[in-house]
Parts: C-alpha cells; structure tokens; sequence
C-alpha cells in the first residue's frame, strides 16, 4: 500500500480489493465482545435530535454512546472540503466506468482505475444486485478500486478503525455489497427503512454516511429518527412502498415526540449509525440539486450478515 501511495497503479489497486477479500477469508474465526450492546453512558445527556462532533472528537466510546442513545453521530469535518471535491469528481468517473463496462461492453482495461467489476460467479446473488445499486444511483465503492483505495486511506486518517473497532470490540471489516458511491437526482424515490430489515438484527454495524456535496437544503440530505430505536418498526402497512419499508406514520410514531431531524451537511461532513437507524433520503420542495455521498457500512466480523463479501478494513 506503501507503494502505491506514491506511485499510483490501477492494477495494483484492484489485487488490493482482492487481496481484502482474501484476507478476510484467511482470517480465525472471530470472537465478539460478550457484552453486547456494552454499556456505556451517554455523552450528549441533554442532546434534542442528532448529536453533533468535530473529527478530532470522535472516540469509540462517544461513538458507541451516541449510537446506543440517539441513534446517529454526525460528524463535522471528517474529510476536507477540496478532498470530498476530489471524490465527487471521481464518482462521476465511476459511473461512466460503469456505464461503458456493463451497457457499451468495454473490457475493463478502457474503464480503469475508476470501474473494475469485482470477479464473482454469474449467479451469486450479489450479481444481480450489482444491477439494482446502478439503478438507485449507485456503484459499490469496491468496484471502483482508486476510490476504495483513497475512502480507505482517509477513513484510516480520521481515525475510524480505531472508533468503529473500540465500539464493536473486534477490527472491523468492510462490505463489499453495502458500501456505496452515490449520486442522488432530486427525481429520485425515498422511503423509510431500517437496513436491519434486510440484513438481520443480530448484527454489529456501524455505517458511515459521508457527504461530498452540499445537501440537505438545495439537494436529498437525510431525515433520521434520531432515538435510539429498541428493534424493527412495523414495516409494509399501508403507506409504504416496499415490504421492507416504514410507512411514515410508523415513522412519526416511531419517533415518540422527537422531532424528525433533517441535517443540512456540507461537504466532507459524515452521520454514523448502525442498522437500527430508521431513516431515508430527505427531499424537499424547492430542491434543485444532485447529491454526491459515499455510504460504507462496517460489521464486526464475529456477527456478520450473509451474502455481504467482507473485505479486511
């Protein structure tokens, strides 16, 4: 890695996607924390709606503590301004990538470093839902292996293994199938949901939302119920558009008098939650602009969902 930190080299960066999948396959099995959720207090005691933090404060334990009480953290700052910039102009190189490899039937070799196509059997699930990301506006982060490469350089920066890995009590491993490039028209569909609906409750997970683009006000933020949510709010009643999702009056209910939080983020900001988190896109009148993200979700590895190709953070 040392290396290519140095002297860039598509090839090399797409072994490094590999060789994170292999990685985590060679791993031992691995042995969670017994106290799970641990116990820990709550740092923002008289925090109303999403706590808020500077980079330079995040830690395990106020990270842990605000996910266990409020839901989410959002943090200021994570990435630089001109770095997230950076990243946005790359996701758009991404999605051509991606575009040419899969509609125009380009090799990969044209669409490198931004879109190599991760090797996996034809009829793995996860093939298939390759082409449901694209078709939410999405690319997973991994099948861009520069991007993954720079996300993974400046999460490590920022110190997120260090405060993702002190709350789950193990080194946390990344999702191929869940961490997502993001470019959100405002034309796009939103409906509240909890990712634990489709992953499992009986997971570890804390996600990384991480905005590139201003958002919120001119262009799809997010809305988030920002308490700390015990299980799964009733999902496919009447109102909600898939059978996975919230209808929004579950979702008002949900929130027991907090009100609905709607961050305004600028870009580099990032909000951290896990899998019980009840949220969505947040689109509002008046909106005119295209959102730029990058979500990354990490799991402890002792209590992984299925069907997510773990790739060693």
């Amino acid at each position: 890695m040392g290396i290519n930190r140095t002297s860039r080299d598509a090839d090399l960066e797409a072994r490094l996607v590999k060789w994170r999948r292999q990685a985590f396959i060679a791993l031992p099995p691995a042995e969670g924390r017994p106290d799970w959720p641990p116990t820990l207090p709550d740092p923002f005691p008289d925090q109303v709606g999403p706590p808020e933090i500077q980079r330079h404060q995040l830690s395990a334990d106020v990270l842990g503590g605000a996910i266990l009480h409020h839901g989410c953290l959002i943090v200021r700052g994570l990435l630089s301004e001109p770095e997230a910039d950076r990243r946005r102009a790359d996701i758009d190189r991404a999605f051509d990538g991606y575009d040419a490899f899969w509609e125009e039937g380009q090799t990969a070799q044209p669409t490198a470093p931004w879109y190599r196509p991760f090797p996996m059997p034809i009829d793995e699930d996860m093939a298939d839902a390759r082409r449901f990301v694209r078709s939410g506006e999405g690319v997973w982060t991994a099948e861009s292996p520069q991007i993954l490469f720079d996300v993974v350089e400046s999460f490590k920066a920022a110190g997120l293994g260090e405060a993702i890995g002190g709350f789950l009590g193990e080194r946390p491993v990344i999702s191929l199938g869940k961490s997502t490039l993001r470019r959100v028209p405002i034309t796009t569909g939103t409906d509240w949901h909890q990712d634990g609906s489709f992953m499992g409750v009986d997971i570890r997970t804390v996600n990384v939302w991480l905005a590139l683009s201003h958002c919120g006000d001119d262009a799809p933020g997010l809305d988030i119920v920002a308490r700390r949510l015990p299980g799964l709010v009733e999902r496919g009643t009447p109102g909600a558009y898939f059978p996975w999702s919230v209808a929004p009056d579950k979702a008002a209910a949900a929130a027991e008098g907090t009100s609905i939080a709607s961050p305004t983020f600028a870009p580099g900001d990032a909000v951290l939650f896990d899998h019980l988190c009840l949220h969505r896109t947040g689109i509002r009148p008046g909106m005119t602009k295209t959102r730029y993200a990058i979500e990354s979700w990490f799991f402890a590895p002792s209590a992984y969902p299925p069907k997510q190709l773990p790739l060693v953070f």
